[in-house]
């Protein structure tokens, strides 16, 4: 899809500030509401812009702890991606699933409240998962910058 100025200046006040009123985000574009429902519709249509989605702080829920955890799994077995994905997916802690070519098959972000509960879901959930050859684990510090926005 091609992007005009008018589209970029919406698209960068909507990622600037996505909780804007329409009427707001539409003043700040310099464009008028029925243009700005057009145009972010044809946007939301095209799937440049995702439908909207809860965005929850793990953390304000008590989850102190995330891990990254890089998989390496045995693809002996040709059904071993999906079988993993499959499992890991049943994890209630698993927040996060993704794929990867290179050395690392999957990754899996896990959290859990402290580091009890962390290392019970390792040992009971993670370590059952199928098909896994190596694991590594990357524990998050902090996020520094954490943007789906893109240059616009």
């Amino acid at each position: 899809m091609q992007l005009d100025d008018t589209d970029r200046r919406i698209l960068r006040h909507y990622l600037t500030e996505p909780g804007l009123s329409r009427a707001d985000l539409a003043d700040r574009a310099g464009v008028t509401t029925a243009t700005l429902w057009r145009r972010l519709q044809r946007l939301t249509d095209a799937a440049v812009i995702a439908p909207a989605r809860a965005v929850i702080d793990w953390r304000k829920l008590g989850y102190e702890v995330e891990v990254s955890l890089r998989f390496m799994l045995d693809k002996t077995n040709p059904r071993a991606f999906d079988e993993f994905i499959a499992a890991a997916r049943e994890v209630p802690e698993v927040v996060a699933i993704e794929t990867f070519l290179g050395r690392v098959d999957v990754r899996l972000n896990v959290i859990a409240r402290d580091m009890a509960q962390y290392q019970e879901v390792y040992r009971r959930r993670v370590l059952a998962l199928p098909h896994i050859a190596e694991v590594d684990a990357l524990m998050l510090i902090a996020t520094i910058k954490d943007s789906e926005g893109l240059p616009l």
